[in-house]
């Protein structure tokens, strides 16, 4: 017979161990992680974020002003309409008009399910109209009063209220990307017929745990986001991990290497700069070349992968950075398994002095990380009539695309640059992006030739202007010559599980035969795939 002191130590012991393993349980699989405007500030910040595939599970879409006419490519008048604003009442491109309140508003944006605005970008409405009275509203999770209310313009263009960098003034434009998440919907409106607009969003898979943005926690935030705007104002280039150098005079068609750890690592920072660059061609004669794991994933002249363009044109961003002597830096993480090898190639007729510095850090390799990939596409003639779509790139596979430079060669003073980006995803039957214009997609608007430049875009060259060379008066809007405009992508990567296909419009207001060079940069599988092939025929092509 068991005794009763004994049966409640028997009963205690098994309840222990019970207790212990549920405890090791739930300590084994952590709750997940909300998604928050904290936890987006921090991935924005977060280079090596971008170099796996997110697994919290979204889609980047995107609520537009683009022509409602456009709804099939098959219909070559339809497709390339252009007519993205509303100044008429006749115009139809947002998504409703309703009253609350007794105030009519205009609807821009209305998801429902858990999201998070990571971008927006609208203009002023001429180079005569630098102010607005329409007031913007972003009501969140059904609410009937707006979380966030304020000028049009001054709301998203960080003088108000979201800081620069975060938010800013952007030639002509305010373009915001602070995060704005929510758990359950999110309504835009404006109180005056819309504009251009752009609004860049993530949809989130349903279930997924969101923190809706209030401004209890924005202003609690304030530090974190003066931490944020300082370091996307002040990118470093990294210091640690092992330093692996290339100094070589290249000659005419001569190509140099250099092996990296032969391990689990990744490259942190590159650096390279040429002995001069007085032809400006060089820029595109002389070809970056990576390998990982033996597949070659990078083939791009320097200056398209670095952002200049034709020549030297300077310009500071989050992942990049060109300077005034000629150094040119990125700051893209790139892992790999076992192997790596960087080489250099001078497609150009004359030698060339070349530096390369690039620093290697371990990486922890786990079934979510990519590859970097970078290629580059160049045409010339690209004709402005009849209309048509140029092909960026085509992906099939699995990753991320993160962002491209574009230089192109105008033959005219008339602006060229009303096309709109059209992106699939995963062979969608309609573009979840679609685009208001070629300059709207770069941040800017009125093809303003000037110089600018932010962490996440930037215009490196127009006309005769850079950065070394700035226009100082606000007559004439000439865009004849080389234009650089470039975007990289934080918040605003762009997943696929399957396959990706970036269009750019081609659409000038003059018949003419323009030349298009385009860099472009994602993060992949192994299996990944591109249409892009290495080019060094285009490379060298004269225009």
């Amino acid at each position: 017979m068991i005794k009763l002191r004994n049966v409640k130590n028997i009963v205690a012991r098994y309840c222990f161990i019970l207790i212990a393993i549920i405890g090791v349980s739930s300590c084994s699989t952590p709750k997940e992680k909300e998604v928050s405007m904290s936890s987006l500030l921090n991935e924005m910040i977060d280079r090596d974020i971008l170099a796996r595939f997110p697994q919290k599970d979204f889609r980047l879409k995107q609520s537009s002003s683009y022509n409602r006419a456009s709804k099939n490519p098959k219909d070559s008048i339809g497709w390339f309409t252009n007519h993205d604003m509303n100044p008429r009442e006749t115009d139809t491109n947002f998504i409703r008009v309703e009253e609350n309140n007794g105030i009519k508003e205009w609807v821009l944006m209305d998801h429902q399910g858990p999201g998070a605005i990571v971008r927006t970008w609208m203009p002023v409405r001429s180079l005569k109209r630098f102010e607005t009275t329409s007031i913007i509203k972003i009501y969140l999770d059904g609410a009937t009063e707006p979380t966030l209310e304020g000028n049009m313009l001054n709301l998203l263009n960080g003088t108000a209220f979201f800081p620069f960098p975060l938010a800013h003034k952007s030639l002509l434009s305010a373009v915001s990307f602070f995060p704005i998440p929510y758990s359950k919907s999110c309504k835009v409106t404006v109180t005056e017929r819309p504009f251009f607009y752009q609004f860049t969003y993530r949809e989130y898979a349903a279930g997924t745990v969101v923190k809706t943005f209030n401004m209890e926690d924005y202003h609690q935030a304030e530090p974190q986001i003066k931490t944020v705007c300082n370091a996307l104002l002040n990118p470093k280039d990294s210091t640690d991990g092992e330093v692996f150098s290339l100094s070589e005079t290249l000659n005419s068609n001569e190509e140099k290497s250099i092996n990296l750890s032969e391990d689990s690592s990744a490259i942190r920072s590159l650096l390279l700069q040429l002995g001069n660059y007085e032809d400006t061609t060089v820029t595109r004669s002389v070809v970056l070349k990576m390998e990982f794991d033996g597949k070659e994933t990078v083939w791009s002249p320097i200056g398209d992968f670095f952002g200049s363009g034709l020549g030297l044109n300077p310009f500071q961003g989050w992942y990049r950075t060109v300077k005034e002597d000629g150094a040119m830096s990125c700051r893209w993480v790139m892992p790999y398994q076992k192997s790596a090898k960087i080489s250099v190639l001078n497609l150009g007729s004359k030698p060339i002095d070349i530096k390369l510095t690039a620093r290697v850090e371990a990486w922890d390799w786990d079934e979510n990380s990519m590859y970097f990939n970078a290629a580059w596409r160049g045409e010339h003639p690209v004709p402005t009539r009849p209309h048509s779509d140029w092909n960026y790139v085509t992906l099939k596979g699995r990753g991320v695309y993160v962002g491209d430079a574009l230089t192109v060669m105008n033959p005219v003073d008339d602006w060229w640059g009303e096309g709109d980006e059209k992106i699939w995803v995963d062979n969608e039957d309609f573009p979840s992006i679609f685009g208001t214009g070629t300059e709207d997609y770069y941040g800017y608007s009125w093809g303003y030739n000037d110089f600018y430049e932010h962490p996440f875009h930037a215009q490196p060259r127009v006309n005769v202007y850079n950065k070394l060379n700035r226009k100082v008066s606000k007559e004439g809007n000439s865009t004849k010559g080389y234009s650089t405009e470039t975007r990289t992508r934080s918040l605003d990567g762009i997943p696929f599980g399957s396959a990706l296909q970036l269009d750019m419009e081609v659409w000038s207001g003059t018949d003419c035969d323009m030349a298009y060079g385009v860099g472009m940069y994602w993060y992949g599988d192994a299996t990944t795939t591109s249409n892009r092939l290495p080019n060094p025929k285009g490379a060298l092509s004269k225009y």
